[in-house]
């Protein structure tokens, strides 16, 4: 059976593993996943993640992040932009998540940045999802 929206279903892993307080998730891998995964290592919002050769594909392994007392440091992890309605944004006017506390995540011409990186170098593109 196909997908259509594999970056749904990946945000979908993530936030079903944050949920049930799992340590770690697997989902299939592509090269838009593993910029997303790239995005929220580099903010703190995971661990890490590493890309395993496994057959017949490649899947990412996502070390999800708890604070003290297993406090969520993913509290939401959103979609934004649907293969159905794309939402695209300049790079002046993207918006801070909840006051800068949260992150925006775009496919860009630069590949998949940050909105804080987006905003210093003025680049817009689609966004993707939006983590608080």
């Amino acid at each position: 059976m196909s997908c259509s929206d594999p970056i749904a279903d990946m945000l979908t892993c993530i936030r079903n593993a944050v949920g049930a307080n799992k340590s770690q998730v697997k989902f299939p891998h592509s090269r838009i996943k593993e910029g997303i995964c790239q995005v929220l290592q580099d903010e703190g919002y995971i661990s890490r993640f590493d890309v395993l050769d496994t057959q017949p594909a490649k899947t990412i392994k996502v070390q999800l992040k708890y604070g003290q007392d297993g406090e969520r440091v993913i509290n939401e992890i959103r979609r934004v932009s649907k293969p159905g309605c794309r939402v695209y944004s300049g790079g002046r006017s993207i918006r801070p998540v909840i006051n800068g506390f949260g992150i925006s995540i775009l496919s860009t011409s630069k590949g998949v940045l940050s909105d804080r990186h987006c905003r210093s170098g003025n680049i817009g593109g689609e966004i993707i999802c939006t983590v608080k």
